[in-house]
């Protein structure tokens, strides 16, 4: 077990969070989702307690408890009004070392998944994202969904949940982060009270391998019906906290893509008018995630819009970033860093990320340093190396017979692919 604490006396709360450094990347194949099933069914039943005399407890303490799966670790969170420390643990201590898995309520929770996911349908940003990564990512587990499917949530039993809880719920796979009205030694002892019901199993061995998606241009249409607006997602592999440029081309993207001010705002929305909202970013993981630009402009100018992105890639590759604009990047991340610890949850988190997403030894510490030494020829550097232009896959949520066409002339050399919007 890894601990972090980060103690502070003006707020009687204390908040937790546990991280198990396993998720959905190890669904076996035919019941993707298991990882998020695990996690959701922590709260549905323990030893002692049933789903709605754990909700009550919850409720009487003036607590909170969920968990989650993502694609690299399982993480519940949890908090409470510091005199209720006591009571509240005693419960963690059943919700995470001994849950029971009722068969029951496993049902309900498939139930209610499966009609998320079909409700998802509806929102046509999920399809663009969805559509994104598993093109993107085909035949890697970054592909797969973390909500699973329809048919995957049917296949998923109580014995897979017990399983892969026993596998991946240990202490050693286990990272705690202890936040609030506490001591270093009263933390240390809540987390061992808190996995006192764990085994101890072993550190789970991530063997995820590194995407290697397929070269070119790929244009995905997300069909669907009476689209009058589109939601667009264009993108590439990112980089990774390990990669010598990895801070280099953060400030570059921030410039291009991640503030009001950024060339995408500019050009987009505010000369054109074209898309309300227009932004890049770099998602990061414990292996090499993706980089992504968003708009949402009319059916009538996706086409332009796509091309327009694909010529402000083009051009930061080829021509850089001004002195002026790295400058004022690095002074905005700068000053804007003060919101990203400014409360000892947002503080113990970053360590407690560091440790579950396997990031450098003093990421999150080392990171204003390094924004502030890096150099506009670095910069640009980063962009010419990492930013994409003849790889790349574009998914666009619209109707298309009406915007297909349009859509595939705008991006020349690309294979185009047509999907249903209700493809699992």
């Amino acid at each position: 077990m890894k601990l972090f604490v980060e103690a502070s006396k003006k707020i009687p709360i204390v908040s937790i969070a546990v991280g198990f450094r396993s998720g959905s990347t190890f669904d076996p194949e035919g019941k993707e989702g298991l990882a998020r099933m695990t996690a959701r069914m922590l709260r549905r039943g323990c030893d002692g307690l049933d789903a709605d005399e754990i909700e009550d407890t919850i409720d009487r303490l003036g607590g909170e408890f969920g968990a989650d799966a993502s694609p690299s670790a399982s993480t519940a969170h949890a908090e409470v009004i510091a005199r209720q420390i006591d009571p509240f643990l005693d419960l963690a201590q059943k919700l995470l070392g001994a849950p029971t898995f009722p068969e029951i309520e496993l049902g309900r929770l498939a139930r209610e998944a499966q009609a998320e996911l079909i409700e998802s349908r509806e929102s046509d940003r999920t399809l663009a994202a969805r559509a994104f990564r598993r093109t993107l990512f085909v035949n890697h587990p970054y592909g797969r969904r973390v909500a699973g499917s329809l048919a995957s949530l049917e296949a998923i039993g109580r014995a897979d949940v017990d399983s892969f809880y026993r596998a991946h719920y240990t202490k050693k796979n286990a990272v705690v982060a202890i936040s609030g009205d506490v001591s270093d030694k009263g933390a240390h002892e809540m987390a061992e009270r808190l996995l006192s019901r764990l085994s101890e199993g072993t550190l789970v061995t991530d063997k995820v391998p590194e995407a290697r998606p397929a070269a070119g241009r790929r244009l995905v249409i997300v069909d669907k019906p009476e689209r009058t607006q589109t939601q667009m997602v264009v993108g590439w592999l990112g980089t990774h906290p390990e990669d010598e440029d990895h801070i280099a081309w953060l400030v570059g993207n921030t410039t291009f893509g991640g503030t009001f001010t950024s060339r995408l705002m500019q050009e987009i929305r505010a000369k054109r008018g074209w898309s309300y909202g227009a932004s890049s970013r770099v998602g990061f993981d414990r292996h090499r995630d993706a980089f992504t630009m968003w708009t949402a402009p009319s059916a009538v100018d996706a086409p332009a819009c796509l091309a327009l992105e694909i010529e402000l890639l083009s051009q930061v590759r080829k021509e850089g970033l001004s002195q002026e604009e790295v400058d004022f990047t690095k002074s905005y991340l700068s000053r804007s860093h003060a919101f990203e610890i400014d409360t000892p949850r947002k503080r113990v988190h970053q360590p407690f990320e560091e440790a579950l997403y396997d990031l450098p030894s003093g990421y999150h510490t080392g990171y204003l340093a390094r924004v502030r030494d890096v150099s506009r020829e670095a910069v640009n550097a980063a962009l010419t190396r990492r930013m994409p232009e003849g790889d790349l896959v574009v998914a666009v949520v619209a109707t298309d017979a009406d915007s297909g066409a349009p859509l595939r002339e705008a991006l020349a050399g690309s294979s185009a692919t047509v999907v249903p919007y209700d493809l699992e």
